[in-house]
C-alpha cells in the first residue's frame, strides 16, 4: 500500500491514479476546512496496556509500600506523575495472554497470604500476586484513568468472572461486596470496559469462531456490572475478541452473529490485534539500525490503514449504524529482544522511529474515528513500545511517550477534513508518503493540526490554507532527533524531546518547515 501518494479527504485515504513525486524543495500544500467537523476522535484511542509481563507491572508500576523508591501505597510516584500528563483514558489489564490464566481471588486480601503462582506465558517466572484487583484500581485512580478489564475465558469459568464483577461493582450488601469492603473499598468500583477473553483464536484457547461465540453469549449474559451508576446509557461496554490482523473470517462470523443476536447477549466492541513486526518472529533491531530498516518498519506499520478499512467494511455490512466499536487493543512495534535481556520479557528500546510509528497509527485511528473508538498501545512500561522505561529508582520517558503527550489536545476533539498530496520518498522497492497529517477542533474551538514528516533526510516545507476559522495566532512544538535510531537513555534522558516549532501565520495561511523524521503539533487560535 501507499505506493501512490495518498490524498486525504474528510478522513478518507484515496489513492490517486497518478501523482508525480514531490521534491524536497517544493512546498507541500494542504487545505484544512474547519467548517465541516467530522467524527469525534474518541479519547479512548490513546489507551494504554499493562500486562503481567517482564517488568511492566512489577518494578514498572509496583514497588511495594516498603520500597525506598517514592511511592503511594506501593505505586511509583514518578510513573504516576508521568502518566497523569498523558491524560491516559483507559488501561487494559491484566493481559494479554496472562489474562486467560489469571484467577482474581489469588490477588486479593492480605499480600502476605496471597498465593505465589507461575507465569508460563512470559518467562516462566513466579507471580507473587501482590499487584491485584485493589492495587490496579488504586493505580487507575492515581493516574486519573479508567479500567479496561480482561476476564479469564481460557482457563476460567463464567461463575469466576461473574463473581469478580459482583465483587467489584455490587452496592448491595452481598457476601462478595462485604468482602470487598473488608479488603478496604466499601464503595463499588466503576468498570467501564470489559474484555471477554483475549486472543481466543491463539493463546486464549485456540478456539474456533463457533466455540468462541458460544462462550461469548454466555459471558455477556451472566457477567454483569451491578454498580448503580453504570446502568442504562452508562452501562459497562463489553468487548468481544476480534481478529488477528487480516483474519476477515473471524470478523465476519462474530458480526454476523451480532446482527442476529437475541436480547440475552450483547457486545459493544470488537477487538483487533495488529503489531508492526515486518516479519515473524520479530527480528528487527530496536537500536543500531539505519534508514533502510526505518523505511521497512514504517511501510509495515502503514498496513494498519488497510486492516482497519477491511474490518470496518465487514462491520458496516452487519452494523451500518456503527454501534459496535472497532477496538485496536493491541498495537505497536515488536522488535527483537535486546541482547542480554531475559527471554520472554519483550525488552526493547524506543527510538525516534517509534515516535513516528506512533503518530502514523494514531492518525489512522483518528481518520477512522466513526468506527475506531478505542485502542491500546502495547505496552505502557518496560515492555515492547513502552511510554516509560525504569531501572530501580531511575525513570526515563521514551520518544513514544512524547508523541502521546503531544497528541493530548486531540482527545475528544472533532476531526476536520484535510486535503493534501503527500508526495513520496524512498529507495528500491520501498516507497513511502512524505507527509501524514490530521486536524481537529477541540471543545473551545481551537484548531489543532498534526504534521508528520516521514522522510528521514529531507526537510519539508508545508503551506496550509485554513478555512472556517479567523486565525489570529499559531504556536507549535516538534519532536525530532539527530538520527532515526536516537533514543532516550538513563544517561541521556532528553536526547529526544519536544521543542518549540517556528510557525508563520499570514491571514489564513499557515507555513512552517518540518524537519526530517519529525512530528509537529500546531495550535491555531481565533
Amino acid at each position: 500500500m501507499f505506493m501512490k501518494s495518498p490524498f486525504v479527504v474528510g478522513g478518507l485515504l484515496l489513492a490517486l491514479a497518478s501523482t508525480a513525486t514531490v521534491h524536497a524543495a517544493d512546498p507541500l500544500r494542504l487545505k484544512i476546512d474547519a467548517t465541516t467537523p467530522g467524527a469525534q476522535i474518541d479519547r479512548n484511542i490513546f489507551g494504554q496496556f499493562a500486562e503481567h509481563l517482564g517488568h511492566g507491572v512489577y518494578e514498572g508500576i509496583w514497588v511495594g509500600p516498603d520500597s525506598k523508591i517514592p511511592n503511594t501505597r506501593g505505586i511509583r510516584n514518578d510513573v504516576v506523575a508521568a502518566l497523569r500528563a498523558l491524560k491516559v483514558p483507559n488501561v487494559r489489564w491484566p493481559g494479554g495472554c496472562f489474562a486467560d490464566e489469571y484467577h482474581w481471588r489469588k490477588g486479593i486480601g492480605p499480600s502476605s497470604q496471597r498465593a505465589v503462582t507461575l507465569n508460563p506465558n512470559w518467562g516462566g517466572v513466579t507471580e507473587p500476586n501482590t499487584f491485584g484487583t485493589h492495587e490496579f484500581m488504586d493505580f487507575i485512580g492515581q493516574i486519573g484513568s479508567r479500567a479496561y478489564l480482561s476476564v479469564n475465558l481460557g482457563s476460567g469459568t463464567t461463575a469466576e468472572a461473574a463473581d469478580w464483577l459482583e465483587y467489584l461493582t455490587a452496592a448491595q450488601p452481598t457476601t462478595l461486596a462485604k468482602e470487598r469492603g473488608a479488603n478496604g473499598h466499601p464503595e463499588p468500583y466503576s468498570i467501564p470496559y470489559l474484555g471477554i477473553g483475549n486472543e481466543s483464536w491463539d493463546c486464549g484457547g485456540n478456539m474456533s469462531t463457533d466455540y468462541y461465540l458460544s462462550q461469548l453469549k454466555i459471558y455477556t449474559r451472566f457477567v454483569r456490572n451491578y454498580n448503580p451508576a453504570q446502568q442504562g446509557d452508562k452501562q459497562m461496554l463489553k468487548i468481544a475478541v476480534g481478529p488477528n490482523e487480516g483474519n476477515v473470517e473471524w470478523t465476519e462470523a462474530i458480526m454476523k452473529a451480532y446482527q442476529k443476536k437475541q436480547w440475552s447477549w450483547d457486545m459493544q466492541g470488537l477487538s483487533l490485534h495488529a503489531y508492526t513486526v515486518v516479519k515473524w518472529p520479530p527480528a528487527m533491531p530496536s537500536v543500531g539500525f539505519g534508514i533502510p530498516d526505518y523505511d521497512r518498519v514504517l511501510k509495515s506499520t502503514l498496513e494498519m490503514e488497510s486492516l482497519v478499512t477491511k474490518h470496518s467494511a465487514i462491520m458496516d455490512k452487519y452494523d451500518p449504524k456503527k454501534q459496535v466499536a472497532l477496538v485496536v487493543d493491541e498495537w505497536g512495534a515488536w522488535y527483537a529482544a535486546l541482547p542480554g535481556s531475559t527471554p520472554g520479557f519483550l525488552v526493547q528500546q524506543n527510538s525516534m522511529r517509534d515516535a513516528i510509528l506512533a503518530s502514523l497509527n494514531l492518525n489512522i485511528f483518528a481518520r477512522h474515528a466513526d468506527r475506531v473508538r478505542m485502542a491500546n498501545i502495547a505496552q505502557m512500561i518496560n515492555v515492547l513500545q513502552a511510554m516509560i522505561l525504569t531501572d530501580k529508582e531511575k525513570m526515563v520517558l521514551t520518544p513514544s511517550y512524547h508523541a502521546f503527550r503531544m497528541y493530548t489536545p486531540f482527545q475528544d476533539a472533532k476531526s476536520v477534513p484535510v486535503q493534501f498530496d503527500a508526495g513520496s520518498y524512498g529507495s528500491g522497492d520501498v516507497k513511502l508518503p512524505r507527509l501524514d497529517a490530521i486536524a481537529a477542533r477541540d471543545a473551545s474551538g481551537k484548531l489543532w493540526i498534526e504534521f508528520t514528516n516521514l522522510d528521514p533526510e529531507n526537510p519539508l516545507q508545508v503551506e496550509a490554507d485554513l478555512s472556517g476559522i479567523a486565525a489570529k495566532s499559531a504556536t507549535g512544538e516538534t519532536l525530532t532527533a539527530p538520527k532515526v535510531d536516537s533514543v532516550n537513555s538513563f544517561e541521556a534522558p532528553n536526547a529526544v524531546a519536544p521543542k518549540p516549532a517556528v510557525v508563520k501565520l499570514q491571514g489564513n495561511k499557515l507555513t512552517l518547515t518540518l524537519t526530517p523524521k519529525s512530528l509537529t503539533v500546531v495550535a491555531v487560535q481565533e
